[in-house]
């Protein structure tokens, strides 16, 4: 009690006993029996001395546990990489904890949930990248990335493939475009905004001195899911959801079956035992017409008549494909026990439940909860909770 009221010499003497028992706990495997005994009897005579207020019999002990750490803990002058070390590690423990345990970052990236959430876009431009200054702020604030490539030669693009650069962990991902005069060029982008915004394929013909690419991609949403909650509750209809897609017959899994399990966030529209039917723009949940802010956002348009980017659910995609499942106004879907119905916000560019199945229980992650970066909300979304 009113430890702040102790006078000096006592307050040291604690952090000195503090730290001669630290080192003899360290080191008690290492010495001999004569030296843990030495640094005890000492730890002793100090903390007798600091019980009865005695500061020459403090000091003096002080002094003795001094000695003996000269003799059996000499300064290593390389003390401070092992101390950083140590510090570095524990860091990186805490945070695989935190992934592994309670939030994991993910990326968007598709435009299946848009507008939602945004995976990567990009846009063509008439005016050049900003200066260099402009484009970090640009990707700091927007997680936008400014692109310009200028043809060298008269060529045609006989290849556009995406490839990992960047050491050897490979981390960085770029589209790179190859020619028939033998000229590379490198877009720090994934291959589907490239060529999607660029309109880069193979067979196209470029110009000597000609701009073919001259705009930006915004990356997709970064948020953090949730996956403690799960432990607690049962998931619920209407919440968006991250699942890996083990045992689902997904497009990737169809085209290549050995392919690594991918994650995929939707929005959780119905759960076990519940019937399911689409009627354009309209998702009905056991017959009536699905309620909450999620739902009620997406059935604010169609197609013709997007409202702030929702078009409506849907029986089949843009593109004029018939969904297996709840293809069909007039089908119906029941949801299988320990399963959970999945469906992208942007219902005609979506593939999801609707396609392949339900996801079983054991495939859920967890929740969206918060978008952390890019900071921006210029398209709808962005910065803040995931709703």
């Amino acid at each position: 009690m009113f430890l702040f009221l102790r006078p000096k010499y006592v307050k040291r003497a604690k952090l000195y006993i503090r730290e001669a028992q630290k080192r003899v706990h360290y080191n008690r495997d290492r010495w001999s029996d004569v030296t843990v005994a030495d640094f005890d009897a000492q730890i002793a005579k100090l903390k007798k001395a600091v019980r009865e207020h005695d500061k020459a019999a403090v000091t003096e002990a002080e002094h003795a546990l001094e000695q003996l750490c000269e003799v059996h803990c000499p300064t290593d002058k390389h003390a401070w990489i092992s101390e950083n070390t140590e510090v570095i590690l524990v860091a990186i423990i805490v945070a695989l904890g935190i992934r592994t345990f309670f939030l994991q970052p993910f990326t968007i990236p598709t435009s299946s949930m848009e507008p939602t959430l945004f995976g990567i876009t990009g846009r063509e431009t008439e005016e050049g990248p900003p200066n260099i200054l402009m484009r970090i702020l640009d990707f700091a604030w927007n997680g936008r990335t400014w692109h310009e490539e200028v043809a060298l030669a008269d060529e045609t693009i006989t290849e556009v493939k995406e490839v990992k650069r960047g050491g050897l962990r490979r981390v960085m991902t770029y589209t790179r475009v190859e020619t028939d005069q033998g000229n590379t060029y490198w877009i720090n982008e994934t291959v589907n905004p490239v060529q999607q915004t660029f309109k880069l394929s193979a067979g196209v013909r470029l110009k000597k001195g000609q701009t073919f690419v001259r705009g930006f991609t915004d990356t997709g949403d970064h948020i953090f899911v949730d996956k403690v909650s799960y432990h607690f509750r049962k998931p619920r209809a209407g919440e968006v959801f991250v699942f890996d897609t083990r045992t689902l017959a997904t497009i990737e899994r169809r085209n290549n079956p050995s392919s690594n399990t991918q994650y995929y966030i939707k929005r959780l529209v119905a759960g076990p035992g519940d019937t399911l039917q689409v009627m354009p723009p309209q998702l009905l949940i056991n017959g009536k017409i699905a309620e909450g802010t999620g739902y009620e956002r997406v059935m604010r348009g169609t197609i013709e008549n997007p409202v702030e980017g929702y078009r409506g659910y849907s029986n089949q995609t843009a593109g004029g494909f018939q969904f297996p499942l709840l293809g069909d106004p007039r089908a119906k879907f029941t949801v299988p026990e320990r399963h959970y119905f999945a469906m992208g916000d942007n219902s005609y560019f979506s593939s999801d439940s609707r396609d392949w199945g339900a996801a079983p229980e054991e495939n859920l992650m967890g929740t969206g909860f918060f978008v952390y970066w890019p900071f921006s909300r210029d398209r709808g979304g962005r910065w803040g909770l995931v709703r």
